[in-house]
């Protein structure tokens, strides 16, 4: 168990420091607002469960009975919440003799930003993990996959041949968008939300989406994506670790969740043996995907 004690801060116990670095710095904020809807959870599990709606309706003959069709329970996506907390221990003998104020106020600044880049973390490895066979949802596959199995077929939510962000990219995607289906293969008015991107791509998105012409091209045409308003707004987010990899979150309610059990909590308390002080940070949430339509992306080439 770490303990902070004098040692930890030698420098604290003499007068003539100008100031102390590195515990405390400005935060990215809460980057998991684009990423998912929150909802509130008041259990241990929380579960998204598909129900699938009715087919086409066939010609009825004069005479003739109506035809009837089922209304049936789909997949199931189940999430745990799962508990986070992080905390520190601090001798009497540092306390009363650290000459510094500003230090221990950093401790608890610190400890406040560790939480909050957990919380970023975790949401973001949602997105870093969407192409990978080792995370599936409820209907066995990967978040992003081009084979989610539906009762009209399998049906896509990524490029057939994954690409690098571009004009053509972007379109390809955003028109797979436009034309999903739902389980009985009718369609849906799926749109686009929201295209989200690492670091890496931040000047790329921009140059594409922003200007009123083509992007690297001699000719005069008009940037379709920017007068349609395909897509209303771009995200960055920090703490995707996959360079070349992009998304589009949509407007399918029930996909991208964040359900919070217990929000961050910061308790203090003392030791009786020891006169130590010790602080706390606890949190408790799950992240959960159901709908695999509120999520579109490609790995990149």
């Amino acid at each position: 168990m770490a303990v902070i004690t004098s040692g930890a801060h030698p420098k604290a116990l003499w007068p003539g420091i100008y100031a102390w670095f590195g515990a405390k710095y400005e935060e990215h904020g809460n980057q998991n607002a684009k990423l998912f809807d929150f909802k509130t959870s008041n259990k241990k599990y929380e579960e998204l469960v598909e129900q699938t709606g009715f087919g086409l309706a066939p010609v009825k003959g004069e005479g003739s009975s109506t035809a009837y069709d089922s209304h049936i329970q789909g997949v199931t996506s189940r999430g745990t919440n799962v508990a986070y907390s992080l905390g520190y221990i601090v001798t009497r003998e540092e306390k009363a003799d650290n000459l510094y104020e500003e230090v221990g106020m950093q401790r608890a600044a610190s400890l406040a930003f560790s939480m909050a880049t957990t919380r970023n973390i975790v949401g973001a490895n949602v997105y870093n993990r969407a192409f990978s066979s080792s995370y599936v949802g409820g209907d066995g596959k990967e978040l992003l996959a081009t084979n989610h199995p539906s009762l009209a077929g399998d049906q896509a939510n990524e490029l057939s041949t994954a690409a690098d962000l571009s004009e053509a990219s972007l379109e390809d995607l955003t028109i797979q968008i436009m034309d999903v289906k739902n389980s009985k293969g009718l369609q849906i008015a799926l749109q686009p939300k929201c295209l989200i991107v690492p670091t890496a791509l931040v000047y790329e998105a921009k140059r594409i989406l922003a200007g009123s012409e083509r992007p690297g091209t001699a000719n005069r045409d008009i940037n379709a994506l920017n007068s349609l308003n395909v897509i209303p707004d771009v995200f960055v987010n920090n703490y995707l670790t996959d360079s070349d990899a992009w998304f589009i979150r949509t407007n399918a309610p029930s996909g991208m969740c964040w359900f919070d059990r217990e929000g961050v909590e910061f308790t203090k308390d003392d030791d009786f043996d020891t006169d130590n002080a010790k602080a706390k940070a606890y949190m408790r949430f799950v992240t959960l995907w159901g709908d695999w339509r509120g999520l579109f992306g490609s790995a990149g080439a």
